[in-house]
C-alpha cells in the first residue's frame, strides 16, 4: 500500500512540486519516497512506499521496466503476481527478475501483454499510473471495486496551459505550485444527501475521480485524454445472473468457501506480520474463522469496544476470537477517544465526507497498526450477499406500494409533501416513497433528507463548463451533478433486490464504505484487504440466485452456511449493533457543541456564500432545543470542518 502522485506540463520547479505532492501522503507510505520525471521534464511521477512484499530496494518505485520503456508508480497489491510471474518465465517473457516484488511482475506483464490484458489477468487492489516513453502516453487504471482512490484532472485556466495532475490524495493536488481551483458547487447538493461525494466528481472543478474499472490515457501535449472500460460490476452481474449456479445451497457454500479460502489465502501473503478486523458480524466472522482454518499459527484479529452497551459488540467478538482460537486484541474506547478523532477528519479524507462509522474506524485501524502492517476485513458482504436491512424493508414496502397505480399515488404524494415541507416525521418519508416509480426509485427516494435546501439557492453554478470537457467512453447519460444513482435503469436486473444491491456497489460501497475504509486505515498506515471483494468471489456471487443470498428474512444465507461450521450458529443470531456512535448525544456537550456553533456561525456562513444560514440554523435549533436529531446536522459539520481545513 502507497501513494502515487504525478503531472503533466506542470509549471514551477518539477522537483519542488513532486516532493511537496509526496510530502502531502507520507501517511499512505512512510518507509520511503521516489520520483522520477522524462528528460525534458513534461511527465513527472512520484511515489510513497509502504513495504508490504520486498521490502528491500528492489521494490522501490517508481520503476522502470527491463526494456527501459515504461515506468510505473503503483499503489495497491497484485494478489496473484506469483502465478503472473511463473507465467511470464514460462512463456519466456523474462529470463529473470531482480527482486520479488509485485510491482516488477506487473510492470513486466505490461511490458509483454499490453496494459489491459494485463488488468484483466490481475487479481488486486490499485491505483497505477503507467507512462510509455516511447508513445509518450500516461496511462492511469483503478481496480474493479474501487478499494484505492485516484484523482485526476487539471489545473489552470486557459487549455493550452494547463497542468493534467493526478494523485491518491487530493491534498497532494492541492499542493501543485498554481492550484486554484474552486469549490464544485454543482456537487454539493448530493453530498448534503448522501454524506459523501460520489464519482466521478469531486469537491473541485476540473478534479475528478478515475472511477473502478477504468483506464484512463492521455497522450503529449496531455491536454485531452479517454477513459474506457476493462471491466464492469454492471457486467458482471448481469452475466451472472444468465450463467446461474446450478447446484444446490450446499453445493453453493462449499463452491464459494474454495474461492474465499483462495482469495484468502493470496490476500494473508506479506512481508510483513498480517492480522484482521473482528466485529462480530457475519462477514468478518467468516474472514477470520477461513483465515484460522489456513494458517498454522495463531491469526491475529483486533476489535474495539464502547462502553455504551447500545454500540458494544467487543464481548461478542471476543467469544468469537476465543471459538476460533485467535491471538485476540481489543481496545474499549472512551468518549473521550472517539470525540479526540473529530479535528483531524478532514485532513484525512481531502474533501467533505460524513460517515460517522470513520471514527470508530479510525480508532481500530489505529490500535490494530501498533501490532501489524496489513489486516483483512470483511466488507463487501452486505452488498454482494443481501445483507442491509434496507434491501427487505423497501422490497416490503415497494410490494404493497405498486399496489396502488402510479396516476393515483403521485398527487397524493404531492399533497403529503406539501403538508409536511421542513417538518420532522414519518409523514414526509411516506410523501417522499409514495411517489416511486419503481423500487429502484423508491430506494433512492430513501436516502433523500427531509426536503430541507441547506445548499443556497442562488449559487452560482460555476461548474456547468466542466461536463463537456469530459471524453467518456460513452455519452455521459446524465446532468452535471448526478450520480449513478440517479441514473440507474429500473428494472436492469430480473430480481429488484439484486438491483439494489447492484446500485451499492456501483457507488455507496465505493464512494463511503471503501473511501472510509482506505483514508482512516492509511493515516495510520495500515494497508488494508478485502477478500469478499476479490474478482471470483465478485463474480461468483452473482451467479447465486436470490434464495441462496436472503430467504425468509435471513440474509446472508449462504455466508452464514460457510460460518456455522466454525462457529455456533446461536452467537450470530442477535441483532447487529452496527459500527456507529452517539453523535446526537455528543454533539450537545459543551465541548463540542462550541465545536460546531464556531462551525455554522452566521458570519461565517454569510461570507462563504454556499449554505443556506437559515435552513442550518433552523435545523440546528430543532436538534437542540427540541431533541431532533438529523443526519444532515454531522454532513453540515463535516463540510464546515472542510472549509475551516482548507482555508475558506
Amino acid at each position: 500500500m502507497c501513494g502515487i502522485a504525478g503531472f503533466c506540463n506542470g509549471a514551477g520547479n518539477w522537483k519542488q512540486n513532486i516532493e511537496r505532492m509526496n510530502e502531502k501522503m507520507y501517511h499512505r507510505g512512510p518507509d520511503a519516497s521516489g520520483i522520477w520525471s522524462s528528460e525534458d521534464h513534461s511527465v513527472t511521477l512520484g511515489h510513497r512506499r509502504l513495504a508490504i512484499i520486498d521490502l528491500t530496494p528492489s521494490g522501490a518505485q517508481p520503476m522502470e521496466s527491463a526494456d527501459g520503456r515504461y515506468v510505473i508508480a503503483y499503489n495497491g497489491e497484485i494478489y496473484n503476481y506469483i502465478r503472473l510471474k511463473e507465467r511470464l518465465l514460462r512463456e519466456q517473457k523474462v529470463t529473470a527478475f531482480k527482486g520479488t516484488s509485485d510491482t516488477e511482475v506487473l510492470l513486466e506483464a505490461v511490458s509483454a501483454y499490453g496494459l489491459e490484458e494485463t488488468l484483466k489477468m490481475a487479481k488486486g487492489m490499485f491505483a497505477i499510473a503507467l507512462y510509455d516513453k516511447e508513445k509518450r502516453e500516461l496511462f492511469l487504471a483503478r481496480d474493479r471495486v474501487g478499494e484505492k482512490p485516484l484523482y485526476y484532472g487539471f489545473v489552470g485556466e486557459k487549455e493550452n496551459n494547463r497542468c493534467f495532475v493526478f494523485a491518491s490524495d487530493l491534498n497532494s493536488i492541492t499542493a501543485l505550485e498554481g492550484f486554484e481551483n474552486p469549490v464544485n458547487t454543482e456537487v454539493l447538493e448530493n453530498y448534503f444527501r448522501y454524506g459523501y461525494i460520489a464519482a466521478p466528481y469531486s469537491v473541485y472543478e476540473n478534479i475528478w475521480k478515475l472511477e473502478p474499472g477504468k483506464i484512463l490515457k492521455i497522450k503529449s501535449p496531455f491536454n485531452n485524454f479517454n477513459i474506457k472500460s476493462y471491466w464492469s460490476m454492471e457486467k458482471a452481474a448481469l452475466y451472472g445472473q444468465n450463467h446461474l449456479f446450478v447446484g444446490s445451497e450446499e453445493e453453493a457454500a462449499r463452491e464459494l468457501e474454495r474461492i474465499l479460502k483462495e482469495a484468502i489465502r493470496e490476500q494473508m501473503t506479506a512481508d510483513v506480520p498480517v492480522g484482521a478486523f473482528l466485529s462480530a458480524g457475519i462477514d468478518s466472522s467468516t474472514v477470520v474463522s477461513l483465515m484460522q482454518s489456513l494458517s498454522s499459527r495463531k491469526v491475529r484479529s483486533f476489535t474495539i469496544g464502547m462502553w455504551d452497551e447500545k454500540f458494544n459488540e467487543a464481548d461478542t467478538a471476543a467469544q468469537i476470537a476465543r471459538i476460533l482460537g485467535t491471538e485476540h486484541t481489543e481496545l474499549y474506547i472512551t468518549e473521550e477517544d472517539a470525540k479526540g478523532v473529530i479535528p483531524g477528519l478532514a485532513g484525512m479524507f481531502g474533501e467533505p465526507f460524513a460517515d460517522s462509522s470513520q471514527i470508530p474506524t479510525y480508532l481500530v485501524s489505529k490500535m490494530t497498526r501498533e501490532h501489524v502492517t496489513v489486516s483483512l476485513s470483511g466488507d463487501g458482504g452486505d452488498e454482494l450477499f443481501c445483507g442491509y436491512g434496507t434491501y427487505t424493508s423497501i422490497d416490503r414496502i415497494w410490494k404493497r406500494t405498486r399496489q396502488i397505480p402510479y396516476p393515483v399515488r403521485k398527487p397524493v404524494s404531492a399533497a403529503l409533501g406539501a403538508a409536511s415541507a421542513g417538518r420532522h416525521g414519518a409523514l414526509s418519508v411516506k410523501a417522499r416513497l409514495l411517489g416511486a416509480r419503481s423500487i429502484e426509485d423508491m430506494y433512492l427516494r430513501s436516502e433523500i433528507g427531509e426536503g430541507f435546501r441547506i445548499v443556497r439557492k442562488d449559487l452560482k453554478q460555476r461548474g456547468s463548463r466542466q461536463t463537456a470537457q469530459l471524453p467518456w467512453e460513452e455519452q455521459m447519460p446524465w446532468e452535471a451533478g448526478r450520480t449513478v444513482m440517479d441514473t440507474y435503469p429500473s428494472g436492469l436486473m430480473e430480481e429488484p433486490l439484486h438491483n439494489l444491491m447492484l446500485m451499492d456497489l456501483r457507488m455507496y460501497h465505493p464512494d463511503d464504505i471503501l473511501n472510509k475504509v482506505d483514508r482512516t486505515a492509511m493515516a495510520v498506515s495500515l494497508e488494508t484487504r478485502v477478500p469478499m471483494l476479490d474478482k471470483d468471489v465478485v463474480e461468483f456471487a452473482w451467479t447465486l440466485p436470490l434464495a441462496y443470498r436472503m430467504r425468509d428474512g435471513v440474509t446472508k444465507k449462504v455466508l452464514r452456511d460457510i460460518l456455522y461450521q466454525y462457529v455456533p450458529q446461536e452467537l450470530m443470531e442477535r441483532p447487529k449493533k452496527g459500527f456507529s456512535i452517539p453523535l446526537h448525544k455528543w454533539l450537545k456537550e459543551t465541548a463540542l457543541r462550541e465545536w460546531a456553533e464556531s462551525l455554522i456561525d452566521r458570519q461565517t456562513l454569510d461570507r462563504q456564500g454556499l449554505l443556506d444560514t437559515e435552513t442550518v440554523w433552523r435545523l440546528w435549533r430543532d436538534y437542540t432545543e427540541r431533541d431532533i436529531w438529523r443526519v444532515q446536522i454531522w454532513y453540515i459539520l463535516m463540510f464546515q470542518e472542510w472549509m475551516r481545513y482548507t482555508g475558506r
